[in-house]
């Protein structure tokens, strides 16, 4: 990524998928600060500042989110952090095993920058970040 400062937000409550995730970025070369929430309250709490939790600062800029979270799923998730003025702004991009119809179009009704359905093979994960990491290379995100 061109900004390697840019914070990234991790949304996912399987640690598996966490590790492999990061894995894939060290592979590609992705040295961005990223941060990890394994739900979607933990992750708008890291966002806003709520609870016993400090606001991450800088704010993430990039959000790579699970749909199928407990307690507060990735949509709801979604729709909560749409509502804040000062997150709007914040790239989502859903990286879910869901590939129903709703749950995609639900999920571009709030904005999201894409929609990607999770890999069963690493190799495949690998190749998906990989095209994230040259789509963030193209892309201006705000300051």
């Amino acid at each position: 990524m061109k900004n390697k400062q840019t914070h990234i937000l991790l949304v996912e409550d399987n640690p598996l998928d966490v590790a492999n995730i990061l894995r894939a970025f060290k592979a590609q070369g992705i040295e961005n600060p990223v941060h990890v929430a394994g739900t979607g309250k933990d992750a708008l709490s890291m966002l806003l500042g709520t609870g016993n939790t400090n606001a991450l600062v800088p704010t993430p800029k990039i959000i790579l989110l699970d749909l199928n979270l407990p307690g507060m799923g990735g949509l709801d998730f979604l729709k909560a952090l749409r509502q804040e003025e000062s997150l709007k702004a914040c790239s989502v991009f859903v990286m879910t095993a869901s590939d129903t119809t709703k749950d995609v179009v639900e999920a571009y009704d709030l904005n999201v920058a894409g929609y990607l359905v999770k890999p069963i093979q690493y190799e495949s994960l690998l190749e998906m970040i990989s095209v994230l990491n040259s789509f963030w290379d193209l892309i201006e995100l705000p300051n």
